[in-house]
C-alpha cells in the first residue's frame, strides 16, 4: 500500500521521532539501529524525506556511506510507515561542497528539532555536536509505503 510523507510526519511527531533505519553490509546482510528521525528536506538537494543526526563515529555511517541507501520505518501500535530512498550525509567528516560548514550547528539543530528533539542550552548542544563530529543524514523519499 503507498503512503505519503504527511502519514510519515504524523508517526514521527510521535514517541519522540522513534525509527528503525536499516541499510546494507558489503555482505548484502541488513543492518539495523533505531534512531530519531522527522520529516526534512534535504538542504542541499531539496529533496523531501526523513533525516536525523547521528553519531560521528557511528557503524551506520559508515555503512550508509558505502551503501549510499537506506529505508527507515516508522511504526506506532499497528500503524506503520517506510520510507526508501538514497542517502546524503552531512557534516564534518562528510562535507558538501553545496553546504557551507559553518551552517552544520544550525542544520543539526534544525533536524533534531524535526525529530521531536528540544534542548535547554542551545550552546551546550552545539558544543557536544562538534565534538562528537554528529552528521546530519538526509533520506530521499524515493519510496514511501505503509499500512493505509
Amino acid at each position: 500500500m503507498t503512503a505519503d510523507l504527511e502519514h510519515v510526519r504524523t508517526l514521527s511527531l510521535q514517541e519522540n521521532g522513534l525509527a528503525t533505519i536499516s541499510t546494507t553490509r558489503a555482505d548484502g546482510t541488513v543492518h539495523s539501529s533505531v534512531v530519531n528521525a522527522g520529516v526534512f528536506d534535504d538542504p542541499v538537494t531539496g529533496k523531501p524525506g526523513v533525516a536525523f543526526v547521528a553519531m560521528g563515529r557511528a557503524h551506520k555511517l559508515k555503512l550508509l556511506r558505502a551503501a549510499g541507501h537506506a529505508t527507515v520505518t516508522f511504526r506506532r501500535g499497528w500503524d506503520w510507515v517506510s520510507v526508501t530512498g538514497t542517502t546524503h550525509l552531512i557534516g564534518p567528516d562528510d562535507p558538501d561542497a553545496a553546504f557551507d560548514p559553518a551552517g552544520l550547528p544550525t542544520l543539526l539543530r534544525d533536524v533534531f528539532k524535526a525529530a521531536t528533539g528540544t534542548h535547554d542550552d542551545w550552546d551546550e548542544y552545539d558544543r557536544v555536536m562538534a565534538e562528537e563530529r554528529r552528521v546530519a543524514v538526509f533520506l530521499a523519499a524515493d519510496r514511501v509505503i505503509g499500512n493505509r
